[in-house]
């Protein structure tokens, strides 16, 4: 009897315990441009809430769905003087969304157009992301 139960769960556990494609998460980054929020939804629940930076007067932040593309760890912006975007996804050509050392402009547009978070927010989603895999993940930008 115990031997049947625990083949039957092995069994139905079996995705969980490979590391296969079921077994990931649907990740969703919703971005509020009039709001300046991040939220951050894990299998259609709300995990994470977070203020963030968008582009100011005179840049814009792409709006749209978009997959994430290429991801780093540590990164520095060519275009902008070498400055650091830690945690980097890039989502649309050059956009990302980034840690920044510019914590006190969280909340407020401030940005080339990127979207900024607070160093340890960008390191959460970056690796949320890893873990359940770019083409779990979506990133959708609203006004």
């Amino acid at each position: 009897m115990f031997k049947k139960l625990f083949l039957i769960l092995a069994i139905l556990s079996w995705p969980a315990i490979a590391g296969s494609e079921a077994a990931a998460a649907s990740v969703v980054a919703r971005i509020d441009l009039s709001e300046q929020r991040m939220q951050v939804f894990v299998n259609g629940m709300v995990r994470h809430s977070w203020p963030v930076s968008t582009a100011r007067r005179g840049y814009r932040t792409p709006i749209g769905t978009f997959r994430p593309g290429r991801m780093h760890e540590r990164y520095f912006s060519r275009k902008y003087h070498g400055s650091p975007m830690p945690h980097s996804i890039f989502f649309y050509h050059g956009y990302a969304i980034h840690g920044t050392d510019a914590i006190k402009t969280l909340g407020q547009p401030a940005s080339h157009g990127c979207v900024r978070l607070h160093p340890d927010n960008a390191k959460r989603l970056f690796y949320l992301i890893r873990q359940n895999g770019k083409r779990n993940a979506r990133i959708v930008v609203t006004r």
